[in-house]
């Protein structure tokens, strides 16, 4: 398993090995010990999952602290357009975003630290998307921010949404308690 850092500080691709075979194939999508050799979080207690039709956006969304976390995502049936956007106070980044094409065939993922907001799009019929999530999810501290608000380039222009996410405020108007720390 390969962790490579993004353009956005501690955000990292997640690239495991695949082991093909006539049966199909094998991945192992998360290391613990992998994670805690490049000094990120490997503890995670939560495990979610979430099914989404062609069409359909979900994001852009985060916990605000004291519940705020990393994730690791990957996607485990068909692929997803998986977006970030770094909301960190003083971190060089701040504002910023990145795309990357999360797919269960290639078994990728990503890591997200703490301080960003995380949303994806879904091109193909079906995505069965996965969260290891570090803290529990605390409803009162659900929060994010308008998924056209941050300068990323979806590939969809009237994505399927969630009435909560219709009504999500935009970047310029999020006032961040996050904090960048250098790792």
């Amino acid at each position: 398993m390969e962790l490579t850092e993004t353009h956005l500080p501690g955000c990292f691709i997640v690239e495991p090995k695949v082991f093909p075979d006539s049966r199909g194939q094998f991945v192992k999508l998360f290391s613990g010990e992998v994670f805690a050799k490049k000094g990120l979080t490997a503890d995670f207690p939560e495990l979610a999952c979430s099914v989404s039709k062609k069409g359909v956006l979900r994001g852009l969304h985060f916990q605000l602290p004291p519940a705020d976390h990393a994730k690791v995502v990957y996607c485990v049936e068909g692929k997803v357009l998986d977006a970030v956007v770094d909301l960190r106070v003083g971190s060089p980044t701040y504002g910023q975003g990145g795309m990357w094409e999360i797919d269960a065939a290639r078994g990728n993922g990503l890591y997200i630290p703490r301080g960003f907001a995380h949303g994806f799009y879904v091109p193909v019929e079906k995505a069965v998307f996965v969260y290891k999530i570090e803290t529990p999810w605390v409803p009162a501290l659900d929060a994010g921010i308008a998924w056209d608000s941050a300068n990323l380039d979806w590939p969809d222009r009237s994505p399927v949404l969630s009435d909560k996410d219709r009504k999500l405020p935009p970047l310029k108007d999020f006032k961040s308690p996050f904090r960048y720390q250098p790792r």
